[in-house]
């Protein structure tokens, strides 16, 4: 059995192999401007039930995703006000994710937790930006940890059994080493989920 740092050596891929291994519906662990994750692309609904089973994430649970522009944002928003825009204009790219109507149909049921909305963030990480914009569409964002364990900051931080169970790595420098600040944008006022680098 191959050791740890040797499992990881052997997954480690270009951003090139990495889309490639993207558009087949395969599985990235890769860094951010706050932390590493963990995703498939957005449509890849074999792969999505994947990533909830190897992160033992509850089913219930939501997972955002990362765009690499506005533009890709508003093609998975339902009709975003102004005040999801402005937010969009001021922190992206940056650590917000911003939980708004997601248009109907346009997700796989698991992606927004069985409910009706969906997290979307733009990081301040050009390789993934253009990763992202390679592939055309959404990558979904969770942190690379097994549910409820630390989220990680750098590659040895990463659970070895996501490793064994990924389709590839990206290597790479996390800048904030704190999640994104996450805000509801679904009512008459935005409410903080979770309060990360970004202060609103």
């Amino acid at each position: 059995m191959k050791s740890v740092t040797g499992l990881l050596k052997s997954k480690i891929v270009s951003p090139e192999r990495a889309e490639i291994l993207l558009n087949a519906g395969g599985i990235l662990i890769y860094p951010t401007d706050t932390a590493f994750g963990i995703g498939c692309l957005i449509g890849a609904s074999e792969s999505v039930r994947r990533l909830f089973e190897i992160r033992q994430r509850p089913a219930r649970q939501a997972m955002p995703a990362l765009v690499a522009s506005v533009e890709m944002a508003l093609d998975y928003f339902d009709r975003p006000g102004p005040t999801v825009r402005r937010l969009m204009r001021t922190h992206w790219p940056g650590a917000l994710t911003i939980v708004a109507p997601a248009v109907p149909g346009k997700i796989d049921l698991r992606i927004s937790g069985g409910g009706t909305t969906i997290g979307l963030r733009m990081p301040d990480y050009p390789p993934v930006l253009s990763l992202i914009a390679s592939c055309g569409t959404p990558l979904l964002g969770p942190s690379a940890n097994i549910h409820g364990r630390p989220t990680p900051y750098s590659l040895s931080d990463v659970d070895p059994l996501l490793v064994m169970h990924s389709d590839g790595v990206m290597s790479g420098t996390v800048e904030h080493r704190l999640p994104s600040t996450v805000i509801d944008c679904t009512g008459s006022k935005v409410r903080i989920i979770r309060q990360g680098a970004v202060r609103i």
